[in-house]
């Protein structure tokens, strides 16, 4: 088990932020949890360690929002992030966490952009297999490696200006299915040992914490107030991967 205080210091946050980006208030925040863990171990290991409580928090959430999702959107998404797992897993020796933090941080920085510097807002979009099907796959890999399906997956539904609750309900059942296709992998690909089980379940107890932290200030938010900060962090956290990506490769 890691008992380095300055671990802790990080991942505590870390983990806090997870929580409250699943309890619904600006989920894009929780892309900066493994950057911060990073700060004082390998990308890889800090995924593996979240992994689990990653899970524990989305039966938390699927009870906080139990019935408030999007069953069609959900039918669509789920089988195509399903396929995206198993690309991610299947190239997980090629395809290296800068490739993927560069890829998904220009998908943010320029979805962002686009609807930031349109002269009128666009309407509302419905329920689409294509789009949709993309922007699962893409979500289902950038979340194996390094736990990024957040960006992609809002990607495709922050568009259809759903209320808040059932957008933030149809994002937990939509993780809660990839985080859990995913560990098979990962024991699979020896990321896991009695280390870091013992250390994830140190941090367990901070789950629930910043889930309920996290509805709570949902609940407490109007709507508008809930896009634009889901919007804003997109663009940052964007921001955040591309910087990430352009020094791991080039630098």
């Amino acid at each position: 088990m890691i008992t380095d205080p300055l671990f802790y210091l990080c991942a505590i946050p870390a983990v806090l932020l997870y929580g409250i980006a699943k309890g619904g208030f600006g989920g894009n925040i929780a892309i900066l949890s493994v950057p911060l863990m990073s700060l004082v171990m390998p990308p890889q290991e800090a995924a593996a360690i979240l992994l689990p409580i990653l899970c524990t928090m989305d039966l938390v959430a699927l009870r906080t929002f139990r019935g408030r999702w999007s069953l069609p959107n959900l039918r669509i998404i789920i089988p195509a992030a399903l396929l995206g797992t198993l690309l991610a897993w299947w190239s997980f020796r090629w395809m290296s966490d800068g490739h993927i933090r560069l890829m998904v941080g220009v998908i943010a920085v320029v979805f962002t952009l686009n609807i930031w510097l349109r002269k009128r807002e666009p309407p509302a979009r419905g329920v689409s297999t294509l789009r949709g099907g993309f922007w699962g796959a893409v979500a289902g890999f950038t979340s194996f490696g390094i736990h990024a399906g957040g960006p992609p997956i809002n990607i495709y539904l922050l568009p259809q200006k759903m209320e808040k609750t059932l957008l933030m309900g149809t994002i937990a059942v939509f993780f809660a299915v990839v985080n859990l296709a995913k560990v098979p992998a990962y024991i699979q690909l020896g990321q896991f040992d009695s280390g870091k089980l013992l250390t994830a379940l140190v941090l367990l107890p901070l789950a629930p914490i910043g889930i309920r932290m996290g509805f709570w200030l949902l609940q407490r938010s109007n709507q508008e107030l809930i896009y634009r900060l889901c919007y804003i962090f997109l663009f940052f956290t964007g921001c955040k991967l591309l910087f990430d990506g352009i020094r791991m490769l080039w630098f």
